[in-house]
């Protein structure tokens, strides 16, 4: 999608510092750490968020959650969070779908 910049970084016109990369998913660090790991890990197909998840893309968003755990374990930790915003209101500012993987330290508690 034009002037997606998770676009751009999955077609490498931004660059990152990717700390995973297949043929559907890129993870790369976060510009901005909330904390000592904090990695964003993407579709590199454009999807918004995760309302526009469908059934076409039902294997790679599934093949992407579970990368998740080797992603962590390979940035330095197996202990995590897993954050995905979906909607303005809810924090999303950038409208390609990503999760985030915070850890590497204790993080506070979410109260849910």
């Amino acid at each position: 999608m034009d002037g997606c910049i998770f676009c751009k970084i999955a077609e490498k016109t931004i660059p990152s510092e990717i700390v995973y990369e297949d043929d559907q998913i890129l993870a790369f660090k976060d510009r901005e750490p909330q904390a000592k790991v904090h990695i964003l890990v993407i579709p590199k197909i454009h999807i918004e968020d995760l309302n526009s998840l469908s059934e076409k893309n039902s294997l790679l968003i599934s093949r992407l959650l579970l990368k998740v755990s080797e992603i962590a374990k390979k940035s330095g930790t197996s202990s995590y969070r897993l954050l995905s915003n979906c909607g303005k209101e809810a924090g999303q500012e950038v409208f390609h779908l990503h999760f985030h993987i915070l850890g590497g330290e204790k993080l506070g508690k979410i109260r849910c």
